[in-house]
């Protein structure tokens, strides 16, 4: 008999661009040794683990889940690992929810991250690709995306530049309240984006994500043993993974069809219709600015090629707009690759037990968390809520006033 799933332990690693501290094993068992202590729970109790990471080439280190067993209490109990590129930290934390929701664990240990800070990232990106079906496009995440985002552009003259730059400093400011970004910039401004020197046209430098070094870890629990805990929880409620093609004919980039799929998967599962009045709180996985616009459309939150008038030049998804888009700063300010999916979960997730801090979005009930990774074609997405039952979340959510 399927089982309702929650999180109740969360861990994410003192982040900097580069945490010369530590090596990647280390780097990974602070984030698991944090979970495991916010859940109240000794490595003894977990059930299993799995692992994620992005590609070997990040880490110079083939099968890097065995470098990294003994620091994330892999040995003497069922370790995996997990590899879905960029979505690969959302992509653990899936795996997770499928081993304790169908019954095979009760308590499970997820952990992703990568250690960019020693790598030579671009190159990576570049060469993950098939050297018949995708290498001569492939000149790093920046160039990839501005051709996502001219593409974008040339069919929806209503996105600007300017937008862009909107999304860039509303990101960073608030990074400014999160003690886990790696970027924080407190001069930020629409004015400063706008005069940056180019990096792809049509992004400028600070349309881009930082790369860092960083890991996040997660307690997933079966709702006897979660409803047990005194922790604070947030219930898992729907969770989708949908992949396009890479490179097939006539493929337009700039339309987000495994993200559409995966949110509707997600959406009626749950009884969504109107995700922009519906949801709380969104965290989405935006490693450039642009993307704010082609995944807003994609989950449903506008009609298409309205993103920018619609939302972002009336600062809908601001902190204090009708629907708040990454009070954590986002992709953006913290970049690691392999944690970036699953933090945007487990912000989600502080948002929903009330333990945001000064990012903390009010009254929040229901929330999405979005990944996306690969040639702009994986995408995954997850619904949680506050209370067990979501229903009993949007009910309080309309108590409420939201």
């Amino acid at each position: 008999m399927p089982q309702k799933v929650a999180i109740t332990g969360i861990g994410q690693t003192r982040t900097r661009l580069k945490r010369k501290d530590v090596n990647f094993p280390e780097l990974m068992g602070e984030a698991a040794q944090l979970a495991l202590q916010d859940a109240g729970l000794n490595a003894e109790d977990i059930d299993l683990v799995l692992y994620g990471s992005g590609p070997e080439m990040f880490e110079g280190v083939g099968e890097p889940e065995l470098w990294g067993a003994d620091n994330t209490f892999g040995v003497f109990r069922p370790h995996y690992r997990i590899q879905t590129g960029g979505t690969v930290g959302g992509s653990t934390t899936i795996a997770g929810w499928y081993m304790v929701n169908s019954g095979l664990a009760n308590n499970v240990l997820v952990v992703s991250g990568n250690k960019l800070g020693e790598s030579s990232v671009q190159k990576g990106l570049s060469l993950v690709y098939s050297p018949t079906m995708g290498r001569d496009f492939a000149a790093g995440a920046p160039s990839a995306v501005a051709n996502q985002t001219r593409i974008y552009m040339n069919k929806y003259p209503e996105a600007k530049e300017e937008q862009f730059a909107r999304v860039g400093t509303m990101m960073r400011k608030n990074a400014l309240n999160n003690p886990n970004a790696a970027l924080k910039l407190p001069q930020i401004s629409e004015e400063m984006m706008m005069n940056m020197a180019w990096l792809s046209t049509p992004f400028r430098l600070l349309d881009s994500c930082p790369t860092s070094d960083a890991a996040c870890a997660m307690v997933l629990q079966g709702e006897k043993n979660a409803e047990a805990n005194d922790r604070p929880r947030a219930w898992i409620q729907a969770v989708s993974a949908v992949s396009d093609g890479v490179n097939y004919i006539n493929r337009d980039w700039s339309d987000p069809i495994a993200l559409k799929k995966a949110a509707q998967n997600c959406y009626k599962a749950v009884g969504i219709t109107k995700p922009l009045e519906e949801l709380d709180v969104v965290e989405i996985y935006d490693a450039f600015t642009s993307q704010h616009l082609i995944w807003y459309e994609g989950l449903g939150l506008c009609a298409p090629g309205r993103a920018g008038p619609d939302l972002i030049e009336t600062r809908a998804t601001s902190m204090t707009g009708q629907l708040p888009v990454n009070p954590s700063g986002g992709v953006l300010s913290n970049n690691s690759i392999g944690a970036s999916a699953m933090i945007r979960q487990a912000e989600v997730a502080l948002q929903l037990m009330g333990r945001a801090g000064d990012r903390q979005v009010a009254n929040a009930e229901v929330g999405l968390a979005h990944g996306w990774g690969g040639a702009i074609q994986f995408h995954v997405v997850m619904i949680m809520s506050k209370e067990k039952e979501i229903q009993e979340s949007f009910r309080k959510r309309k108590e409420k006033g939201r």
